[in-house]
C-alpha cells in the first residue's frame, strides 16, 4: 500500500499551542466558538484566546497583545474588513513574520481572494472550514514558523547580520525551505544596503532556477543604482508570466513613470486594478497617472475609488482626495470639487495636507473664474509659507508654486521652485514636474535654466563636506555640511552627509553630548523624511557603537 509522508506528518504531528497568545476576529459568536474549542485542543490555552467581533476590536487587542496566531474572518460587518485588518497590522508593524495569520472567508471572487493576498496571509480558507483542514493547516505553516524562529527574533531585534547568518546555518541543512530562506537573506541584503552582495546572491538563485521573486528583488536593485532599462526589461519577464504577481505590476509602473513613459505606466497600472481593483494606492497611483495623461474620467474614477476603499484604511491618503477635486474640478464639475475638499479637511488635519488643500482649492477658482478669489487664496497662503506658520512638504510646495503662477506670482512660485530642486536635486520624478509647471506659465527655456542651475548648485554644497573630510579637514567638512543643512534642510543626503562627517569626526576627535545629539537629529529628521534608507541604518549602527564606547 502507497503512503503519502505529507499525509502522516499533518495528521500524526500534535500541535502545541501552550502559552501562545491567539486571536479570533469573526463577527459571528457561532465561528469564534468553533474556532476557539479547535485550538483548544491544539493546546492553546483558554485565557490566552482573545475575540473580536469586528475590525476595530482586533486592531485594539493587536496593539495590546502580541499575537503569536490570528483567524480573522474577511467579511466583518460594517466598518474594517478583514483585509484592512491585515493591512494595518502589517503597516503598523502590529506582527510580525512569526506571526501565523490565517484568512477565513466565504468569498470566492477574484477581486477578494487577490486583494487579500497582497498582505500576504500565511493561509486564506474557504468556508465552511472544518476541523481537519484548519487543523492541516495550522500544521504545515507553524512548521515553518518554528524553522525560521530564531530568525524571526533576529530579525525583531533589528540584529540584522545575525539573522543573515542563522539564515546561512539552515540553508546547510534545511533543504525545504531553501527557497524562503534565500528569499529571507536577499529581503535583509536589500534592507542593509549590502546591494552587492545582494546582487550576486539573486544572480546566483536566478542561474539556478527562474525565481519570480528574485527576478523583482534585483530589479528593485537595478531601481536603486537607477538602471532604469534593466529594471524594466526584468519586471517585464516577470509579469508577463506571471501577470497575477501584482507587486512586479506596481514595481514595473512605478519604474515606466521613473522613465518618463505614462502610457505605459497607465496600461500597467489598469491591468493590475482589473486583477486587485481593491488596493487603495494602487488606484491612488492609477488616478494620478491619468491625470497626467490628461484622462480626467478615468482619473476621476480611480481617486474616486480609492477614497471609498479608503474609508476604514490605514492606507487612506490625502492625495486621493486632492486628485478627486482636481480631477472633478478639470471635468466642468467645481462645486463637487469643493465638496470633496471640505471632507478632506474634516479627515486630515496635518499641516502639509492644509497647504495643499488650500492650493488646490485656489486652482479650482482659477479655473471657474474666479480669479479673485484664487488671488486671495494665493497671496494668504504665500504669506503663510513665509512666515512660517504652514510648512508644506514637497508635493505642497509644487501645488502652491502651480497656484501663484497661474495668479501671477511668479517670483515666489520660482523661489518655491528652486527650493524644492536644492533638496531633491537627483529626483527626477521631481524635476519633470517643476518643468511641466514652467512650461504651463509659458517659460520652459528659462525653467529649464533655472533648474540645472539649482541642480548642480545643490550637488556641489551636498558633496562638499564628504570631500572635505576625506582629505582629513574635519572642521571645515562640519562648517560645510552645517551650512548645507542650513540651506536644504529637507535634502535626504545633506542630512545623511551631516550625520557621516559628525560621526568620522567624532572618531577622530572625539564624541561630545551635542555632537551625539546633532548626529541622531540629522539621522531621525533623514529616516523621517525617507523611512528605510540602508545609510540610516548603517550609520545609526556606526553611531550607537561609538556612544557605546563613551
Amino acid at each position: 500500500m502507497n503512503i503519502n509522508p505529507l499525509a502522516i506528518a499533518t495528521s500524526d504531528v500534535e500541535l502545541n499551542f501552550s502559552g501562545k497568545n491567539v486571536l479570533i476576529i469573526d463577527d459571528y459568536m457561532e465561528m469564534r466558538s468553533i474556532f476557539r474549542e479547535i485550538l483548544s485542543s491544539c493546546g492553546a490555552e483558554v485565557k490566552k484566546i482573545h475575540m473580536a467581533t469586528n475590525g476595530n476590536e482586533a486592531i485594539a487587542w493587536l496593539k495590546k497583545v502580541p499575537f503569536d496566531i490570528v483567524l480573522c474572518d474577511l467579511i466583518l460587518g460594517s466598518g474594517k474588513n478583514g483585509q484592512q485588518v491585515l493591512e494595518e497590522a502589517k503597516h503598523q508593524s502590529l506582527v510580525g513574520p512569526s506571526c501565523l495569520w490565517i484568512m477565513i472567508t466565504a468569498e470566492k471572487t477574484m477581486e477578494a481572494v487577490t486583494g487579500t493576498a497582497e498582505y500576504q496571509p500565511d493561509a486564506y480558507l474557504l468556508k465552511p472550514v472544518t476541523e481537519a483542514s484548519l487543523r492541516a493547516r495550522l500544521v504545515k505553516i507553524w512548521a515553518k514558523k518554528e524553522a525560521f524562529a530564531e530568525i524571526h527574533k533576529a530579525m525583531k531585534q533589528q540584529d540584522y547580520a545575525r539573522a543573515m547568518s542563522l539564515c546561512d546555518q539552515r540553508l546547510s541543512s534545511d533543504k525545504a525551505n531553501a527557497a524562503d530562506l534565500l528569499r529571507t537573506k536577499c529581503d535583509l541584503l536589500l534592507l542593509t544596503g549590502e546591494y552587492d552582495r545582494a546582487k550576486q546572491v539573486l544572480k546566483g538563485i536566478l542561474a539556478e532556477r527562474d525565481f519570480p521573486w528574485a527576478k523583482a528583488a534585483l530589479a528593485k536593485l537595478l531601481l536603486k543604482k537607477n538602471d532604469l532599462d534593466a529594471a524594466r526589461n526584468l519586471l517585464e519577464e516577470v509579469v508577463e508570466s506571471n501577470p497575477a504577481y501584482l507587486e512586479a505590476q506596481d514595481l514595473l509602473a512605478h519604474t515606466l513613470q521613473a522613465m518618463g513613459d505614462l502610457a505605459g505606466a497607465g496600461n500597467v497600472l489598469e491591468r493590475a486594478a482589473k486583477l486587485s481593483p481593491n488596493s487603495v494606492i494602487r488606484q491612488k497611483n492609477l488616478g494620478q497617472v491619468s491625470m497626467k495623461l490628461g484622462k480626467m474620467e478615468d482619473a476621476e474614477r480611480a481617486f474616486r475609488k480609492s477614497v471609498a476603499l479608503g474609508e476604514y484604511s490605514v492606507l487612506r491618503t490625502a492625495d486621493a482626495y486632492l486628485g478627486l477635486a482636481k480631477a472633478c474640478s478639470a471635468n466642468k464639475n467645481p462645486a463637487q470639487a469643493l465638496k470633496v475638499l471640505g471632507q478632506l479637511n474634516k479627515k486630515f488635519a496635518a499641516d502639509e495636507v492644509r497647504v495643499k488643500a488650500l492650493a488646490v482649492e485656489g486652482l479650482v477658482h482659477q479655473q471657474s473664474g474666479n480669479g479673485e478669489k484664487a488671488k486671495q487664496i494665493a497671496d494668504e497662503l504665500s504669506q503663510a509659507i513665509g512666515s512660517g506658520s504652514m510648512h508644506p512638504d514637497s508635493d505642497g510646495a509644487l501645488e502652491a508654486a502651480r497656484l501663484l503662477m497661474v495668479t501671477g506670482d511668479k517670483e515666489k512660485a520660482i523661489e518655491l521652485l528652486q527650493k524644492e530642486i536644492k533638496n531633491n536635486p537627483e529626483s527626477a520624478a521631481l524635476l519633470r514636474d517643476v518643468a511641466e509647471i514652467f512650461d504651463q506659465a509659458g517659460m520652459g527655456e528659462e525653467g529649464s535654466r533655472l533648474i540645472e542651475t539649482s541642480r548642480q548648485e545643490a550637488m556641489l554644497i551636498m558633496n562638499r563636506g564628504v570631500l572635505l573630510i576625506s582629505k582629513g579637514q574635519y572642521e571645515e567638512a562640519l562648517s560645510a555640511m552645517r551650512d548645507a543643512y542650513a540651506a536644504m534642510p529637507a535634502n535626504i543626503r545633506v542630512l545623511l552627509n551631516l550625520a557621516h562627517v559628525i560621526i568620522t569626526y567624532m572618531q577622530k576627535n572625539g564624541a561630545t553630548p551635542e555632537l551625539i545629539d546633532e548626529a541622531r537629529h540629522s539621522l531621525r529628521t533623514a529616516n523621517e523624511l525617507s523611512p528605510g534608507e540602508p545609510r540610516f541604518i548603517r550609520l545609526t549602527d556606526t553611531l550607537n557603537e561609538l556612544t557605546a564606547l563613551r
